[in-house]
């Protein structure tokens, strides 16, 4: 080593959100005595040189006994988590002269060191390897946990080691490297049997069209009813008749666990439609996302699938109004003073509550006790903005005890998602090239395109404008559900009866 010293460079990567950005680590070696971490870390980061030093020690390398700098590029964006201490570690070793690092620039490397030198999971291996094969590097070092996730990614190579032995053979570009690259797998959608079933649901046939509806055009639902009605078993049942995810929006929905930590290391992927339920004392940062580290939320974690609230009314009505804009953009922006991040939160709501505190309101055997003024307070928490952006309104009426006696055989979910499959399919080939994939995302530019509607369900609709006051934002959805209902009938055009049904789910009571 010359007077002057040495420096390398190795490259990681943060995520912001879903949005990844190169992180260059550079390492100088020169005449003088102690370590120093530069490029605005936090305290994770910091720590980062007493768990690379001790693994460097314990697996045979030896500490830079002179000046080592530690510079981490952009420097003018906050470096958080443990996930750099891999790049850190090989840009030391390959500085100081101990590792063999040929190709620099073709690798990014990612990892959390354990103090005896084995690699961690780390959070994000999925986005961070997407976002490198669009920069150019042909090859992802990760730790094994990571790189099953990782290794969806498509046009680059993913290595999985377990500690800084292996990662010297990978780096180092050996004959035996190949047995750590992770190879690439067939998607497969996930066939798992579903916990709930429409068989088990005895009667309510109105409300499990409405649910079919819903599942078919990814609709908004509100369903209430007295306690015991089958509001929240059928609201479940809702994750057996989704269709499979196809290996785009897959990959997609997993990026946002990854972020959060939160997927299955075995197979790296999410291959069902997230249903999330959360409790109605969510908070609102537990709802949209946030918090000090900027971890998706509820909303962003039901992606392409189903946020399901039960006892809606019980939210906070803060929590709830947050959820307006999402339902509308299909995205959350998250602003805090250290940062702003944007989350897909393309999602159906699906919501159940009782008529009123007791729950027996509008029951004819005269059980409910509560008086007019609590029936208002209760409802009233459900903002008109808020109801506003549900499409399908479903009063569930309590199951008679003939219905439950006679135990009819019902039609299983799998008959019903096979129907669902069918016409989410046939808005897929409608919606190509469209950016969108459902009649219930489909934007004012694409109603006039693909609403086309006859004259008398024209004038029906003028109509039901007139009569209810409709919104615009009410006139729309009800175009959007009697699309879907037409796609379900196999009809091109919307035809009366569908503007008609349509109709009777948006004012249920009527």
């Amino acid at each position: 080593m010359s007077d002057s010293g040495s420096l390398c460079r190795t490259f990681s990567a943060t995520c912001i959100g879903l949005d990844v950005v190169r992180v260059t680590v550079e390492v100088s070696i020169s005449p003088g005595v102690g370590v120093f971490l530069v490029g605005l870390p936090d305290n994770a980061v910091r720590e980062s040189l007493l768990r690379v030093t001790t693994a460097m020690q314990r697996n045979g390398f030896s500490i830079p006994g002179r000046k080592t700098v530690v510079n981490m590029a952009p420097a003018d964006i906050k470096k958080e988590g443990s996930g750099y201490d891999a790049a850190i570690a090989v840009a030391m070793l390959t500085a100081s002269g101990q590792m063999f690092f040929p190709n620099p620039d073709k690798f990014l490397i990612m990892g959390e060191l354990a103090l005896d030198g084995r690699l961690r999971k780390i959070r994000g291996a999925l986005p961070v390897a997407v976002k490198a094969a669009e920069m150019g590097f042909r090859a992802l070092v990760l730790p094994r946990e990571s790189a099953a996730e990782a290794s969806w990614a498509e046009n680059i190579k993913v290595y999985g080691v377990s500690d800084l032995q292996e990662m010297a053979v990978v780096l180092g570009e050996q004959e035996e490297a190949s047995v750590f690259e992770v190879p690439k797998r067939q998607y497969s959608p996930s066939v798992e049997e579903p916990l709930f079933d429409f068989s088990e649901v005895a009667g309510q046939y109105f409300a499990k069209r409405g649910l079919e509806i819903a599942a078919s055009g990814g609709h908004n639902v509100l369903l209430y009813g007295p306690p015991g009605s089958g509001k929240s078993m059928m609201s479940k049942c809702m994750a057996s008749i989704l269709p499979p995810m196809s290996l785009g929006e897959a990959i997609e929905t997993s990026m946002v666990y990854s972020v959060a930590g939160l997927l299955d290391e075995s197979t790296g992927l999410l291959t069902r439609r997230p249903f999330r339920a959360p409790h109605h004392t969510a908070s609102t940062v537990a709802m949209v996302g946030g918090g000090n580290r900027a971890v998706p939320g509820e909303i962003s974690l039901a992606h392409n699938g189903v946020l399901y609230l039960d006892e809606v009314a019980q939210f906070a009505p803060g929590t709830l109004e947050v959820l307006r804009q999402p339902l509308e953009d299909r995205h959350i922006t998250v602003s805090r003073a250290r940062y702003k991040v944007d989350f897909p939160a393309s999602f159906m709501l699906v919501a159940s509550m009782n008529p009123c505190p007791c729950g027996y309101a509008g029951e004819d055997d005269g059980r409910c006790t509560c008086t007019p003024a609590m029936i208002h307070r209760y409802r009233s928490r459900l903002s008109g903005p808020f109801l506003d952006r549900m499409d399908l309104n479903i009063n569930v009426k309590a199951v008679d005890s003939r219905s439950m006696s006679m135990a009819p055989s019902e039609e299983s979910s799998r008959t019903v998602a096979e129907r669902v499959a069918a016409v989410r399919a046939l808005q897929v080939r409608r919606f190509a090239g469209e950016g969108i994939f459902t009649n219930a995302q489909m934007f004012p530019s694409h109603l006039q395109r693909f609403c086309k509607v006859g004259e008398d369900a024209a004038r029906l609709l003028q109509r039901l404008m007139d009569s209810y006051r409709l919104s615009a934002r009410g006139y729309v959805r009800i175009l959007k559900v009697a699309r879907t209902i037409a796609d379900m009938s196999g009809s091109e055009e919307i035809r009366p009866e569908h503007i008609s049904e349509a109709a009777q789910y948006r004012f249920p009571d009527n």
